[in-house]
């Protein structure tokens, strides 16, 4: 995560990592993680950073944050162990 963090450090005005989503209940539990948070200016990207290239479990947990936090503009999966870096269409569907 950390040679995804300083090629990405140039493009942004904050990087963060590791950044918990809580539910909002009495006794908060978390709902997901984001590996790399990414935003400039108004824009929010979101980092799902995998060791192998499972790129179905990445695409299932970048939806799971588009429907937690709807802000966010571009996900993308990062494959550490080819160093591919993809973007995902995380399109939300509403019922």
């Amino acid at each position: 995560m950390e040679e995804l963090c300083g090629l990405l450090q140039h493009r942004y005005d904050h990087l963060l990592t590791n950044v918990r989503l809580f539910s909002k209940t009495r006794k908060p539990v978390v709902l997901a993680e984001i590996d790399i948070l990414a935003r400039k200016g108004r824009r929010i990207d979101v980092y799902e950073v995998k060791c192998s290239h499972r790129i179905t479990k990445a695409k299932k947990q970048l939806q799971k944050i588009c429907k937690l936090l709807p802000e966010v503009n571009n996900t993308y999966f990062f494959c550490g162990e080819s160093g591919l870096l993809k973007i995902i269409d995380t399109e939300v569907k509403k019922f």
